[in-house]
């Protein structure tokens, strides 16, 4: 038998291995579906819809995948639940942000809120790129969906702009995770 502070220590580095190995597949599929954004310009409309299906329904099967792993091992439940949050929000279309969607999926809020800064600013000096308050939306629901803390103004930007698909999304309770 062994000691208590051996005990604790067992596992722990493979659950850091999984961790890693399960944002790095996420990182794929969600960098792929950017940069089918990217280049849809360049592909046929049908190759362009079939291929972002699969990328979805890959991410599906991802999600799928989490879930089955949560009813099982409870010390990775807060971290792939983050995940599932964020596959739920791409695949239900109420983030269209690939970048967006990786940062709350990874769950990154200082990066976000770095990226919320410099959409505020740019939309402030009237170089806002098209989608700049979508993105802005998304932000505001993946950081109050991590947790974090609002401001007035973001609570009312997030309502006023609020879509169908992000209404949906934000009714996900954690517990259906």
């Amino acid at each position: 038998i062994l000691p208590p502070d051996e005990m604790a220590g067992r596992g722990q580095g493979e659950t850091a291995q999984l961790r890693q190995n399960l944002e790095e597949q996420l990182t794929r599929l969600l960098t792929q579906l950017q940069d089918l954004e990217d280049n849809k310009q360049d592909l046929e409309e049908e190759e362009y819809a079939e291929t972002k299906q699969e990328t979805l329904e890959q991410l599906k099967e991802f999600e799928a995948s989490l879930r089955r792993m949560t009813d099982g091992d409870v010390t990775l439940v807060d971290e792939i639940g983050g995940m599932q949050l964020a596959i739920q929000a791409a695949v239900a279309n109420a983030f269209k942000t690939p970048e967006i969607i990786k940062l709350f999926a990874l769950q990154q809020p200082e990066q976000l809120r770095a990226k919320l800064a410099t959409l505020r600013r740019d939309t402030k000096l009237g170089k806002a790129e098209a989608g700049a308050t979508q993105q802005m939306l998304e932000i505001l629901a993946a950081l109050k969906k991590l947790g974090e803390e609002m401001s007035e103004e973001d609570r009312a930007f997030l309502e006023a702009h609020m879509s169908q698909e992000m209404a949906a999304f934000e009714a996900v309770e954690d517990a259906d995770r």
